[in-house]
């Protein structure tokens, strides 16, 4: 079942932003996510949150410091996702600039799985010999992975954002927001943010003892773009701080000043550098810098992103592009898989599924590299939080998590653990998203604990999606100008962009694409919707629309939730509604959308 609310907003929010100047419709929206004033809407650098308030970021730069000094052979150990690629790559570029002797190495997911294991230790001992290990975007749970580099002679500095176990890892320095007693309050800051804000504290360092008397500081804002790309991708909540960052990433790329690889995936993306917004970031350049870490190996990503070799880069990027190809053909083939197999078990266990909670399913055939997004795309259908596994090694398979709103995924399964102690090997994450993994024969005894959990910490309320819009506009309200301003803004996870529903009568519909629905839409008033032989409305109330990948007619009046969009199409730029969700509009109850 779904539900269509319109989101509440402070009264005085509202106010206050109006009375600054700001369009209502804006201000509406804007005091909807928690704005309270113009201030926290401005981006400039000069407001981010000051890097002292991370605890031992201090005493971490100067250890680094002291690394660079004295010659020390440092590694960077990052994670196989775009934050980890991103935030491994920063670290890489602004340590190579401020004269430190730097490498990297990243796990493969299939031979070594998620962190700073004992194994990844020991290989990274044999092949590369650092003295400091510097985690990226992993770490916080490597409590034996830690002890391992510890007895090899290696010290281990961590930088992670994950939330932290029961045990801290015995590591020479941790910065995390989210350990214990730290005072920065963006608990959101992605992996490659952390890393950037202690290179932040470095240069802060090395300039305090004389380092750029003589040479030029290097400007840190210029890796922006790579934290903007690192924190859109990994979804993280785009709080002030978030979208400060973000903001001035993107405003460097649009100016074209972005660094050799992501000028090549967006080349390969054929987008426009001069048009991206948050949107290209999160679904064109993420998914294929993902792609290297989901099948092949994510050096490939980090190696694009570190380069300063246009031709080498858009070599890599067309590499990264063949592989997310790749990459969507899986995933298809093992969507229509689960679903087949989800519909057995609707015949199967019919009365049973009406009242589970959660799905888990696993397959044989299914490829680790892609049951994240699975779980994502069966999340959104059935509005459950779910887990998908796949053969692992050794007699393991991997389960990759998704969760909907209330439930906090990783807490989730630390209950499922501490009730059912022997159960799960290993297990991490966060609210939304988690992974985990159990022996091959438990899948059975894990689904039906997981269910019991969920079942304690959901109601049957909860298993309603509600989608959240920000109302209804009026016919003066929907302009481009509103659009224009809407797309330069920075929108994502915690912060969505707005959408709003409406009742319209479809006037025309016809097939593009071969799978998308192009639409002439009349917008009506709620009162009007019983009055359909009424004599239509001026032109200038009719607008185009636009459904994608959905090619069955509409009837002739739909209740739709829609955005604002911009459309380029030969050199014209028009405003269209992108529809993400219809009901029949004389739908008592509000099902499924499309």
């Amino acid at each position: 079942m779904t539900r269509i609310t319109t989101r509440p907003y402070d009264l005085q929010s509202f106010q206050t932003l109006n009375g600054c100047g700001l369009h209502p419709v804006l201000a509406r929206i804007f005091a909807a996510r928690g704005i309270e004033n113009s201030s926290q809407l401005e981006t400039e650098l000069t407001r981010l949150i000051p890097f002292g308030q991370l605890k031992n970021i201090a005493l971490t730069a100067a250890m680094l410091a002291d690394a660079i000094a004295a010659k020390k052979r440092l590694l960077i150990v990052a994670d196989y996702d775009s934050d980890g690629a991103t935030a491994c790559a920063v670290g890489i570029r602004i340590l190579r600039k401020l004269g430190a002797t730097i490498d990297y190495l990243v796990p493969n997911r299939f031979e070594f799985g998620y962190g700073l294991t004992p194994e990844i230790v020991h290989l990274a001992h044999e092949t590369k010999q650092p003295d400091l290990l510097i985690t990226v975007d992993n770490g916080i749970a490597s409590v034996e992975g830690v002890s391992t580099a510890n007895r090899l002679g290696m010290q281990v500095i961590i930088t992670d954002h994950h939330l932290p176990g029961d045990e801290l890892p015995a590591a020479l320095a941790i910065i995390n927001p989210n350990q214990p007693d730290c005072p920065f309050p963006s608990k959101s800051i992605a992996g490659v943010g952390v890393i950037f804000y202690l290179m932040l504290a470095l240069r802060a360092e090395l300039r305090q003892r004389g380092a750029f008397a003589t040479n030029q500081e290097p400007n840190l804002a210029s890796f922006l773009d790579l934290v903007a790309l690192g924190t859109v991708a990994d979804v993280v909540k785009l709080d002030n701080n978030n979208r400060i960052l973000v903001q001035q990433g993107l405003q460097r790329i649009r100016k074209g000043r972005a660094c050799a690889g992501i000028n090549a995936l967006l080349q390969v993306s054929r987008r426009d550098c001069q048009q991206i917004s948050t949107y290209e970031l999160g679904f064109m350049l993420g998914p294929r810098l993902n792609a290297a870490g989901r099948l092949d190996d994510m050096s490939l990503g980090i190696e694009c992103l570190i380069t300063d070799d246009e031709t080498y880069a858009l070599e890599i990027a067309n590499q990264l592009d063949e592989l997310n190809r790749q990459r969507r053909e899986i995933e298809s083939t093992m969507q229509e898989s689960a679903l087949a197999k989800l519909e057995d078990i609707l015949k199967t266990h019919h009365e049973e599924i009406l009242t589970t909670y959660s799905i888990c399913l696993f397959d044989q055939d299914w490829h680790q590299g892609v049951i994240g997004i699975l779980a994502s795309r069966i999340k959104d259908k059935y509005h459950r939080p779910v887990i998908i596994f796949a053969p692992g090694k050794d007699g393991e398979i991997k389960g990759s998590g998704r969760s909907i709103n209330g439930f906090h995924l990783r807490d989730a399964l630390d209950l499922v653990a501490k009730r059912c102690p022997e159960l799960i090997r290993k297990f991490g994450g966060h609210a939304a998203a988690a992974g985990l993994t159990i022996n091959n024969g438990d899948f059975e005894k894990f689904r039906d604990a997981f269910e019991q959990v969920t079942q304690i910490l959901l109601t049957p309320a909860d298993l309603t999606q509600v989608i959240e819009t920000d109302g209804d506009l009026e016919l003066a309200e929907i302009n481009l100008e509103l659009a224009q301003y809407l797309d330069r803004q920075v929108w994502g996870q915690g912060f969505p962009q707005p959408s709003f529903n409406a009742r319209f009568y479809v006037e025309s519909q016809r097939i593009v694409g071969e799978k998308h629905l192009k639409l002439k839409l009349r917008k009506l008033d709620f009162a009007d919707s019983d009055q359909l032989a009424q004599t239509p409305r001026k032109s200038n109330d009719t607008y185009d629309g636009i459904l994608f990948f959905y090619n069955d007619p509409l009837p002739d009046v739909i209740d739709a939730v829609y955005r604002l969009q911009i459309n380029e199409y030969n050199g014209k730029t028009t405003l269209q509604f992108l529809l993400e969700h219809w009901f029949h509009a004389d739908s008592p109850v509000i099902g499924n959308g499309h």
